[in-house]
């Protein structure tokens, strides 16, 4: 039984994606009832296990089928989309999470308010954050699809995973929600983990017609530098959450994860040319010193 007062939550896209989800085939919750004037609903249950809970995390191998179950969900969700049915993860939307960051994560956690080099070092970076995400394909995203998202099956005629927290739904970026269940903001595996499953996302997406971009389709390589653009996008917008859940929340849980998405955004940002020097903005509020030099000797 869901309790949302109508003056503090808006049920209408939470019951509008569900529809969705479940006529693409996914098994999302079903409302059996709504009374939307008083905030009532009776939902179907998916159970009391998340994927999160029964993640192996020192044997990254052991979760591949639940990884794999995910995908096939993922691909089934976007095969559904249609335009003009979910709102847009356009450009203002873009540039309204990537705000999180300096406003919350740099400005109220770090006390950094950016100024003239400084600040155009971030707007640079963040057109080039956009320009990169707008060109991909659009598809329906569910822009939170992780493991703290999916439930376990809990009837042995139907393996599918459950699926949650979906009513921030959009149209948006093919890119999203596979960077979001392989570059997770609470959990993080090795490259050749993350390189597995996304290779696995891929040649069924592209078999499935949703990867029809340049050469997406062909290879591999420029398909994963879209992923990492959207991954960092992300990132970057978790930071600023997690900084607002906290200081403004009170839930100080969440900027232990700090150091995750901060490894991520460095790493990613170091990888391409243009992003380079937002790195080194970075590595300059965290009071990261990268050692630099030469070595003389034999060869």
């Amino acid at each position: 039984v869901m309790d949302a007062p109508p003056d503090k939550e808006n049920c209408q896209p939470f019951v509008q994606v569900a529809q969705l989800m479940q006529a693409a085939g996914l098994k999302a919750p079903e409302v059996l009832d709504w009374d939307a004037a008083h905030g009532f609903m009776l939902l179907t249950d998916l159970g009391g296990t998340t994927m999160m809970e029964a993640i192996d995390h020192a044997n990254p191998q052991a979760n591949l089928a639940l990884y794999l179950q995910a995908v096939d969900a993922l691909i089934d969700w976007q095969l559904a989309s249609k335009p003009g049915v979910l709102p847009a993860y356009d450009a203002a939307l873009l540039n309204r999470v990537l705000s999180l960051f300096p406003d919350w994560y740099l400005a109220q956690h770090r006390g950094i308010q950016l100024e003239g080099k400084q600040q155009e070092t971030l707007n640079e970076a963040f057109a080039h954050i956009v320009q990169h995400n707008l060109a991909a394909p659009s598809v329906f995203v569910h822009r939170d699809f992780m493991p703290r998202n999916l439930m376990l099956p809990t009837q042995a005629d139907d393996l599918r995973l459950g699926v949650l927290d979906f009513q921030d739904a959009v149209y948006g970026p093919v890119t999203y929600d596979v960077a979001s269940l392989m570059r997770d903001a609470f959990l993080t595996w090795e490259e050749d983990f993350v390189l597995d499953v996304t290779v696995r996302y891929w040649e069924k997406a592209r078999k499935a017609g949703l990867l029809n971009h340049e050469d997406w389709s062909q290879d591999f390589g420029a398909f994963y530098r879209a992923v990492e653009w959207m991954g960092l996008q992300r990132h970057l917008k978790v930071a600023g959450i997690f900084s607002r859940l906290t200081l403004r929340d009170g839930k100080a849980k969440y900027l232990a994860d700090t150091p995750r998405f901060i490894h991520y955004i460095r790493t990613t940002a170091g990888r391409y040319r243009e992003l380079r020097p937002f790195m080194r903005l970075v590595d300059e509020v965290e009071n990261i010193q990268v050692q630099t030099g030469f070595a003389y000797g034999r060869m």
